[in-house]
């Protein structure tokens, strides 16, 4: 016997994919049975089996009453789940950056996104429809929209306690996390109640009855099980090999159990439904499981006088396969820089950090004060939730930032920032700084340096018309960055540049610099007056150290007396 299966629901798609808000009023189950049955009727118009982008703008503003950039910000962040393809996204880039304006831009998109070079291999669970077309798989896509309810806020749910997470959340090693996006019970719990509406969304027309809901005898077509296996994955028995739903559902020991009929070529509800029920286990490269059974890394020290205790734990040699997942808690003034293998593609949470400068050159940031985080080009999307006065330098596809304070933020991104609800004092500002490796890593996650976003965020939910609740930082404010490692490359300044009036006041303090420097060398001042300058310049600066709290930053640069390398991992 090859043993037991076990199933769970995927880490992506809930951590990546479910938009850390309350879904819009018409995001609805009853709505989603409309969109399903309207699509299958249209299959001749480009909306089943595969969804054309003109065809989902139609659907999402005509009957869900969505906005366009609602709409694409759904259609593309469904996209970017799909699987990398980073060659493909740079093509894109740069059909993108040649639009003059909104309405050709939408013209691209409706006409389709940059052809595959012949010859190219379609990545698994890739955008795999008709090239010269923005499409996607309809039913993978109705259940994305779905699991969008898992930040839906249920007045019951909120009068028990439930809903509405205090500020003082129980930190990472208590059952929950208080962060739905990461916390892998949660995607089991809302699995495991939705599971019956997920199947009837998939279901045909002829399996439904008169008021859209299943019967006894009701089928679900493969295409559906393999639709479902966007959620769900699993394994065999002892082994670690991970297949996808639709596989283990039809390998011949399950077929029994699983409920496929041979006759119909399709699946008994019932009893798929129960079968699934029956299997379904924890995740076991999930959270949970990272922070039970994962390697403990040797990055973080311990400072001496604290009484935190700084955890750093990785999932990779819990389950091989797949993306690692990373979790750094409560880093206490220190500097943490890490470039590592472990990094390349994992799902990093930084959580409870504070007064520290964390270098990750290679994500969701939590519950952090007072910290500089400088990472290296994230591919999916980096998350900030609940900070308060962090400094965030990145390159990546989306940043999304909700319940945060006094943070500026330097990035480039081909997307527009989104602003969730709970912000407050939030400075958008550019990228501005570099390391020698920086723009190969760029392209290793298909990011260019145009189109560059940073400064036309999306304001999502309660706070959408509420534009004080962000700033573009002011050009008399922008210092460069410096990466204070070495290693090699060939990047040797910011990709793309400041923008103009950066550039300019940049330009004019270096301009002053000079003219100080010529001032100071035309003085004619003796030997024993250059020394005494000097000394008396030193100590200004080493007082202004003090002041700003920028001598801690320094000293924790100095490498430890054992040695200047890195922890391994």
């Amino acid at each position: 016997a090859a043993g037991p299966v076990r199933l769970w629901v995927r880490t992506e798609p809930f951590l990546a994919g479910a938009l850390p808000a309350p879904p819009p009023t018409r995001l609805t189950p009853h709505y989603l049975r409309k969109v399903a049955a309207y699509a299958r009727a249209r299959a001749d118009q480009g909306c089943f089996p595969r969804l054309r982008w003109p065809r989902w703008r139609h659907i999402a503003c005509g009957k869900l009453q969505l906005g366009q950039d609602l709409a694409w910000l759904y259609f593309e962040l469904f996209r970017g789940l799909l699987g990398p393809d980073p060659q493909r996204r740079l093509r894109w880039a740069e059909i993108e950056a040649a639009c003059a304006c909104p309405e050709e831009l939408e013209r691209e998109r409706s006409k389709g996104g940059p052809a595959r070079p012949k010859g190219e291999p379609i990545p698994a669970r890739c955008d795999s429809g008709p090239l010269s077309q923005l499409s996607v798989d309809t039913l993978q896509f109705l259940l994305f929209l779905y699991i969008q309810q898992l930040h839906k806020v249920s007045l019951r749910r909120s009068l028990l306690g439930d809903e509405w997470p205090s500020p003082r959340t129980p930190g990472l090693p208590g059952k929950s996390t208080g962060n739905k996006n990461w916390d892998d019970q949660e995607h089991r719990a809302f699995v495991q109640s939705h599971l019956l509406d997920m199947l009837e969304l998939l279901l045909e027309p002829e399996q439904l009855s008169a008021s859209s809901h299943s019967l006894p005898s009701s089928l679900v077509s493969r295409e559906a099980v393999r639709a479902l296996s966007f959620l769900l994955e699993g394994s065999v028995g002892d082994s670690r090999a991970v297949l996808p739903l639709h596989e283990l559902a039809l390998c011949q020991p399950c077929r029994p159990l699983s409920g496929f009929c041979e006759g119909p070529g399709a699946f008994s509800l019932p009893r798929l439904e129960s079968w699934m029920r029956s299997c379904l286990a924890p995740n076991p490269s999930g959270m949970s499981a990272c922070l039970r059974a994962g390697r403990k890394l040797a990055w973080a020290q311990q400072v001496e006088g604290t009484t935190r205790r700084a955890k750093v734990a990785c999932s990779a040699r819990v389950v091989p396969e797949g993306a690692p997942m990373v979790i750094l808690s409560q880093v206490y003034k220190q500097t943490l820089a890490k470039s590592s293998d472990t990094l390349v593609g994992a799902h990093v949470r930084i959580h409870r950090c504070n007064e520290s400068f964390i270098y990750l050159l290679s994500v969701t940031i939590e519950k952090c004060r007072n910290s500089t985080f400088v990472l290296g080009p994230v591919g999916t999307s980096v998350h900030v939730h609940g900070c308060d006065g962090v400094k965030v330098i990145v390159v990546c596809h989306r940043l999304a930032l909700s319940s945060t304070t006094s943070c500026t933020f330097h990035t480039l991104t081909p997307t527009q920032p989104l602003l969730l609800a709970g912000n407050r004092a939030v400075s958008l500002a550019p990228f501005h700084t570099h390391y020698p490796m920086l723009e190969d890593h760029m392209a290793q996650v298909g990011l260019a340096t145009l189109p560059n976003r940073w400064d036309s965020p999306m304001l999502v939910c309660g706070d959408s018309g509420d534009t004080s609740a962000f700033r573009l930082l002011p050009p008399s404010d922008l210092y460069p960055f410096v990466v204070p490692f070495e290693m090699e490359g060939d990047t040797t300044e910011v990709p793309g540049g400041l923008p103009r009036q950066y550039q300019e006041e940049l330009s004019r303090r270096e301009r002053k610099v000079q003219r100080w420097q010529r001032t100071v060398k035309e003085a004619g001042l003796s030997r024993e007056q250059r020394k005494q300058f000097q000394m008396l310049v030193e100590n200004k600066f080493y007082e202004w150290l003090v002041q700003t709290g920028n001598r801690e930053q320094l000293d924790s640069l100095v490498p430890p007396p054992g040695g200047s390398k890195q922890a391994a991992g």
